[in-house]
């Protein structure tokens, strides 16, 4: 048992005994309180001790079952341990899930506490989930798993873990298995380089040359000449997958003329496993010496090779040697110890799979040997086949041949393995068998390519057996992440803890080790899984994990299958999906389908059913995430890589306990709140775009680490702040924060949304806040990163802002200066009632808005001359107590209810002083007459339900590049005196008693007005006119044109008299005049000598003239419901241009 895993039994005991000792008082306290009830009595002390006993014994037998699988899968060729080994999986899983599912009811516990009976039911849920009248989980786990150790024991399975099996890994020699080796050549000249062997002079024997520069080497050396040693030998590696033909090279390179005229003595030694440092120096001996090696000592052994060493150049060759064998690269280093004084030119040529031992003992960069190229590998296969390169091959079997060749990656063992099993028989339909089958799903010898491949695989520790098998159910040429894979290894339960290093780090370690062992290559900057290696996993997997890639793929997953995968292309439909749901004990469901048609009801079901689901990634289109979520109790890995927009979590989002990753990097969630987050206790990251975070900072401390999960959030919302120390609030390092757009800091124990809500606190005077800390402290630790767009501060009880408003420190401090907030470009103060002045100079500012702060006296915006920006729009709400305005560079503005702004607190009228205004609305202002205003850049007006209005005057400035284009009074049943010369559009409703207004260029006029009895056209001087509407006037009796009486509505020039005629309208519109009985001949060809439309609708009592003839020019005329007489007998009447005629 590793260390790591005693730790984790020993933590068990721990775990079980505290827990359940806290769960049996529970239920002792309990009891006393059920008062005798029956049902409740029937959970007793002795069943929860005996559920500990369970757990526990399961607990401590788990590390017995992992090496008890680590041993079987050596004997895996076995036929009865190939049968009981799925099985024996299969319960060590269920094992798991079960302690699982008790310490998610255990964190339940934590989260929820242990004070009083109803938080004790997580762990009586529990309870009454694993047993089930007499029937037990944890007793039937535990049962199934000591009848099938005990069956695996008698097969032998308690000795220690075997080696290589001889008739699974026979040793090699020197001597060639092939006869021929094919498509080699260009391989075969670069080693000799590498090797250092001369290239042949093909116009001399070559060995002939060779040896005489032997014997005069050795003559010179007799005569005075040390020949040339060197302190060490060189060593080169050749790499490659098992069955790619690094042995046979090394064969072949023996019997090369050059390669055995250059060296003096080749040595040939198969490693494998064994690395034996004592017999190999013996070797190495006998072959430089020609005679045995009596010593029995290492140490004399080595004294006596380093002398031989120096004396002939040599080429040993290492075949085959694994990790396992080198113990860490200790053998090696003891083995290469005499090996200090060699010949100059000898070398060691070393073959393996894995890269880590080509890093321990090459001295040279690795020669990677890959599979054959295309043409050749196609001799080679029908060699294979065939027992001949040059058989003639029938045309339909080439084609199924060469896709079959696809597959086998150039390597020829697998071609070897694949072309036994063609040769049976030479037809399509045989062939065909074997291309649509998988490599893994085809039957093989121990020798042949997946048997060989698996033996890299059995040396792998446990815990790496269980990383890389996992593996299986991603799809071939998948490219692989190091930090993605380590967090789902982490989820899976796969990696191992060691002290306080972090699980992730560990996992990516795991990662590293694979492709160390050459497990995973690198390939173009990615990393990916050589094919052969991926059949080679699915062949070790083969009960765990499946990769549907069609519809027939939903029928042939196993039934215990623990990590599925559906690939995009699969075709699969809704149906098919839902049918996975019988695989209830699936631990990983990666579905890459597309499902357009009913995605939430198969979320739903799947959440329902798949409860073992700890890593669920999907591309579904979802609107909303489904309340079963809550159902994954084991989920710790969550994936949702569609652009989707969430409006909100469902609450049981926030019992996932056990959940470590979300990635959801193209969904939005609109937002976020608090309730919850901090149960999430777990998480370690959640990718996503989080337009909206609440948080009640009465829970700060506990949300700090969750808040910090959401480096890139772009709207936080901070409420209760007045429960907050200045030390809580530095903890959040807003200022660090640099992709925080919007930020609101509320001292309300509410969200406020909207205005009206603060508006009724206020008039019920519940608006106070009663802060426990320094609120100037608290604010001052809140500061937000100088790139914050928008800033809300509500409820703030201080009477100042701190410094990182005003850049200066004080009780008299400016409250907005200097350039934190010289980005902001959105300011809102709501229910700020302390506050009292508000000076602002904000560069960047667009758009502020004040509101529901009694308090505040003046509003100041100072715009600095070098500012690219300037303030486009302020809107004061119920501030009763503002008496000075000031904003040069403002364009919009919004007045309701704001007081009384002017001279005094008791001053009635308003003046505005903009050069840039363009947009003014005022409302609800009661206490205002007279309305003055300097903006020569005004455009439109809005002045509503300001009762008591009287006079409003636009002055207009001689050099004014802009003017007025519309004003519109609403509610305003005092104003009679109006200026606005530039004016082009005029709304008045419920506006009467004008007696004078100054319009001369107004071009458009609505009217309506409930009191208004009658108009006196005599009066109007609108020369421009080009639109009338008359509308919803239900008092209205007449229209006329008449200088007998004073009429309620008069409008014209105060001074002067006009000859009332409207030379450019064009459009005339009454309706909705119920009253109306005469037009006392305004509808006359003097009066409307070029109106072209003309409506009348729904004035029923409007008396008709007989004979009465309208003016020529009309094209368009609408009656309805006006009057006596009909739209066809008016027209009669009258000669015009009619186009159109309706009523």
């Amino acid at each position: 048992m590793s260390l790591s895993k005693a730790i984790g039994v020993i933590s068990g005991i721990n775990e079980f005994g505290n827990l359940f000792q806290l769960v049996t008082s529970a239920v002792s306290y309990m009891r006393s309180k059920w008062n005798g009830s029956q049902e409740k009595q029937q959970l007793k002390q002795e069943d929860l001790l005996q559920l500990q006993s369970d757990l526990q014994r399961l607990t401590d037998t788990l590390p017995a079952m992992y090496n008890l699988i680590d041993r079987a899968e050596w004997r895996i060729h076995v036929p009865s341990v190939a049968q009981l080994l799925p099985k024996l999986k299969d319960a060590v899983y269920d094992a798991e899930d079960l302690l699982d599912e008790f310490r998610w009811y255990k964190l339940k516990l934590e989260i929820k506490g242990n004070n009083d009976e109803s938080q004790m039911s997580p762990l009586i849920d529990f309870f009454h989930s694993v047993t089930h009248g007499s029937f037990n989980k944890a007793t039937d786990i535990q049962t199934r798993l000591g009848h099938i150790s005990a069956q695996l024991e008698k097969m032998g399975m308690h000795e220690a873990t075997p080696r290589f099996d001889k008739s699974v890994r026979p040793p090699t020699t020197s001597f060639r298995t092939e006869p021929n080796i094919l498509g080699r050549d260009k391989e075969l000249k670069e080693v000799m380089r590498l090797l250092g062997v001369p290239a042949p002079d093909h116009g001399s024997s070559s060995r002939c040359r060779s040896t005489s520069k032997r014997k005069r080497t050795a003559s010179s050396a007799a005569d005075s000449t040390e020949p040339i040693r060197i302190p060490s030998v060189p060593v080169l590696p050749i790499v490659g997958i098992g069955g790619v033909g690094k042995t046979t090279l090394a064969q072949e390179i023996t019997t090369l003329p050059s390669v055995n005229s250059h060296f003096d003595n080749i040595i040939w030694i198969c490693v494998s496993d064994d690395f034996d440092e004592e017999r190999f120096t013996k070797v190495l001996i006998k072959s430089l010496s020609r005679k045995e090696a009596t010593a029995d000592n290492l140490d004399d052994l080595q004294q006596v090779l380093a002398e031989e060493a120096g004396k002939k150049r040599f080429l040993l060759i290492l075949d085959d040697i694994w990790p396992a064998a080198l113990n860490d690269g200790q053998c090696w280093r003891k083995f290469c110890a005499p090996l200090t004084k060699v010949l100059k030119g000898s070398m060691l040529l070393v073959t393996t799979r894995f890269a880590e031992v080509a890093d321990i003992v090459g001295t040279m960069e690795s020669y990677v040997l890959e599979g054959l190229k295309e043409d050749v590998f196609w001799d080679f296969f029908k060699l294979c086949v065939f027992g001949s390169e040059d058989s003639h091959i029938d045309p339909q079997l080439e084609q199924i041949g060469k896709s079959i060749l696809v597959k086998l990656k150039g390597t020829p063992l697998a071609a070897k393995t694949i072309g036994r099993l063609l040769r049976k028989s030479l037809t399509s339909a045989h062939w065909n068998d074997i291309l649509n089958n998988e490599l893994w799903q085809i039957e093989q010898k121990e020798t042949d390519i997946l048997p060989a491949l698996r033996l890299s695989y059995m040396y792998l520790p446990f815990h790496l057996k269980r990383c890389f098998s996992f593996c299986a159910v991603y799809p071939k040429d998948y490219n692989f992440k190091k930090d993605i894979l380590a967090e789902i290894w982490v989820a899976e339960g796969f990696v191992e803890p060691q002290g306080s290093i972090p699980l992730q780090h560990i996992g990516e370690q795991y990662f590293e080790d694979l492709v160390n062992l050459s497990f995973f290559l690198k390939h173009r900057g990615k990393y990916v899984i050589h094919d052969l290696m991926h059949d080679m996993a699915l062949l070790v997997s083969k009960d765990e994990c499946f990769i549907v890639k069609n519809t027939s793929g939903i029928k042939e997953v196993p039934p215990n299958v623990r990590h599925l995968s559906i690939l995009s292309s699969s075709g699969v439909n809704c149906s098919d999906l839902m049918s996975l749901c019988k695989h209830t004990k699936l631990r990983t469901l990666l579905c890459n389908k597309y499902v357009w048609s009913e995605p939430l009801s198969l979320m739903v079901s799947w959440f329902h059913e798949l409860g073992c689901l700890r890593v669920f990634c999907c591309a579904f289109k979802l609107r909303q995430l489904p309340e079963r979520i809550g159902n994954l109790k084991h989920l710790r890995y969550l994936e949702i890589s569609g652009k989707y927009h969430f409006n909100e979590v469902p609450s049981s989002f926030w019992s996932l306990y056990n959940l470590q990753i979300l990635y959801a990097r193209k969904c939005t969630f609109q937002r976020l709140p608090d309730i919850g987050a901090s149960k999430l206790i777990n998480l370690q990251k959640f990718e996503s775009r989080i337009l909206q975070m609440e948080v009640d900072a009465v829970k700060l401390g506990e949300q700090i680490g969750f808040i910090n999960n959401f480096p890139d959030i772009k709207y936080l919302v901070l409420y209760n702040l007045g429960a907050i120390s200045k030390d809580h609030a530095a903890k959040l390092e807003l200022r660090k924060r640099k992709d925080l757009t919007g930020l609101t800091l509320s001292w309300f124990s509410f969200i406020s949304r909207k205005f009206n809500e603060i508006e009724v606190l206020a008039e019920h005077n519940e608006i106070e806040v009663i802060p426990f800390h320094n609120v100037i402290e608290v604010l001052q630790a809140l500061q937000p990163p100088t790139n914050v767009k928008s800033v809300r501060i509500q409820g703030y009880p201080g009477e100042y802002f701190p410094t990182w408003f005003s850049g200066s420190d004080g009780l008299n401090a400016m409250p907005f200066s200097g350039t934190i907030l010289s980005s902001v470009t959105e300011l809102s103060i709501e229910g700020c009632q302390n506050l009292s002045d508000c000076r602002l100079d904000v560069p960047a500012i667009r758009k502020i808005e004040i509101a529901h702060c009694r308090n505040v006296k003046s509003v100041r915006i100072e715009h600095m001359e070098d500012s690219t920006f300037s303030l486009q729009e302020l809107k004061v709400y119920n501030c009763p107590n503002i008496t000075y305005l000031l904003a040069p560079s403002i364009r919009k503005l919004e007045l309701k209810n704001y007081g009384s702004l002017g001279d005094s607190n008791d001053c009635s009228s308003l003046t505005i002083l903009s050069s840039s205004l363009t947009e003014l609305s005022i409302e609800g202002c009661q206490n205002l007459s007279d309305c003055r205003l300097d903006v020569p850049a005004i455009r439109k007006i809005e002045i509503a339900h300001c009762r008591n209005v009287k006079s409003v005057r636009m002055e207009l400035l001689e050099d004014s590049t802009f003017s007025l284009q519309e004003l519109k009074v609403y509610n305003c049943p005092n104003i009679t005196y109006l200026l606005a010369p530039s004016i082009r559009k005029l709304e008045l409703e419920n506006s009467g008693n004008l007696d004078s207004i100054d319009c001369s260029s107004l071009t458009i006029l609505h009217l309506s007005c409930d009191h208004l009895t009658s108009m006196d056209l005599q009066k109007w001087s609108l020369p421009l006119l080009q639109e009338l509407k008359i509308s919803g006037c239900p008092c209205l009796i007449s229209i006329r044109d008449s200088e007998q009486v004073p009429t309620d509505l008069s409008l014209g020039w105060a001074r002067r008299r006009s000859t009332g005629k409207f030379p450019f309208l064009t459009h005339l519109t009454i309706d909705f005049c119920q009253k109306l009985e005469s037009l006392d001949g305004f509808l006359t060809h003097e009066y409307l000598p070029a109106i072209k439309d003309l409506t009348i609708w729904y004035c029923p009592r409007l008396n008709w003239q007989s004979g009465m003839m309208l003016p020529s020019s009309i094209q368009r005329l609408q009656l309805i419901n006006s009057g006596n007489i009909s739209c066809s007998c008016l027209v009669s009447h009258t000669s015009t241009s009619l186009q159109e005629l309706s009523g």
